[in-house]
């Protein structure tokens, strides 16, 4: 199993309401059409992984987890990897419940997308100051 750590911090803007997406940024700023986004200014990206994780993404039989905690609550996203998934973006990455594979997409067949997530976690992403500590394993079937 592979590990990567990083954080990423909350917006007044965030929504939390996407039914099948749910997004991390570098960006800073974030509008209320953004509905999946629900952290922004994250310290890590896509293209920056490195070459071992990259491979293990283009695997179906790698599953992708994405936890988020905040303040004591924990969120979990479980998806798997594709060979589509290229990782070349550096501003984005993307949760996805369908298939659709781009530089932004992480996992693809995600469980939970914004729209799933507790109230009271998208409650605290409003503060522009919280901190969501974030980790995304990879894991071979």
């Amino acid at each position: 199993m592979r590990t990567v750590d990083f954080h990423a911090y909350g917006h007044p803007n965030v929504v939390g309401e996407h039914k099948t997406t749910l997004e991390i940024t570098t960006e800073k700023e974030l509008t209320s059409q953004g509905t999946c986004i629900i952290g922004v200014r994250t310290t890590q990206t896509l293209r920056d992984l490195d070459d071992e994780i990259k491979i293990l993404a283009k695997s179906t039989r790698t599953q992708i987890q994405l936890t988020m905690s905040v303040d004591g609550l924990i969120e979990r996203v479980k998806g798997r990897g594709s060979p589509g998934l290229t990782y070349s973006d550096p501003i984005s990455m993307v949760a996805r419940t369908s298939s659709f594979e781009c530089g932004r997409t992480v996992m693809v067949g995600a469980d939970r997308v914004a729209s799933d997530l507790d109230r009271r976690f998208i409650q605290k992403l409003r503060n522009p100051d919280i901190v969501i500590k974030c980790q995304l394993s990879y894991a071979k079937r």
